[in-house]
């Protein structure tokens, strides 16, 4: 992934440690976060010889996710400006939209974005998805419930979707509010 400097503003990059292990933090401050990469498994990536190590610009980002891994946080409020095609983009809106603690299928992202036969294209997109975690790419699953397929590795994939399926199973169920009932004073 090519990120340099662009319009002029230069690329930094954190590492922040996780439960499931160290992540690379880079982007710009004033266009947001591009990239959140495992530094294990198939999603390694180092950061390019001119990107600036800073923490700096990603506190926010590394207050979310921590929070996110005390289960305190099911989503994220983060300014992100991910880099790739209009398929890929469309894509990655996609999983933003599967409810904290819940999967989709390849099959059923596709359908959500209009494009019924592109599963496959869809799970090329999942896997080249630049924000880990922040754009839940671990919801996905194989058709048949199977897990396949995690940058971080299938170990980290289980382990983000346990995390998730233990902050739900605390909360107490929702269902319809009770009020008290207010008496008017005489």
């Amino acid at each position: 992934m090519t990120m340099g400097v662009h319009d002029g503003h230069a690329t930094f990059y954190t590492y922040v440690d996780t439960p499931v292990g160290k992540l690379m933090l880079a982007g710009c401050p004033d266009h947001g976060l591009r990239l959140i990469a495992f530094q294990c498994g198939k999603g390694r990536v180092a950061p390019e010889p001119e990107w600036k190590q800073s923490a700096e610009p990603f506190r926010e980002a590394g207050r979310q996710l921590a929070a996110y891994f005390r289960g305190e946080r099911t989503t994220f409020d983060l300014q992100l400006n991910p880099a790739g095609t209009p398929f890929q983009l469309a894509v990655w809106k996609a999983l933003e939209g599967i409810p904290f603690g819940e999967t989709r299928s390849y099959g059923d992202v596709a359908r959500s974005i209009g494009r019924p036969g592109a599963a496959r294209a869809v799970g090329l997109a999942n896997g080249r998805n630049p924000l880990a975690i922040v754009v839940p790419c671990h919801r996905v699953i194989g058709s048949t419930g199977t897990l396949v397929g995690y940058g971080g590795g299938l170990n980290v994939k289980q382990a983000l979707l346990d995390l998730e399926s233990t902050v739900l199973a605390r909360r107490p169920p929702e269902g319809p509010r009770r009020t008290r009932a207010r008496r008017e004073p005489k």
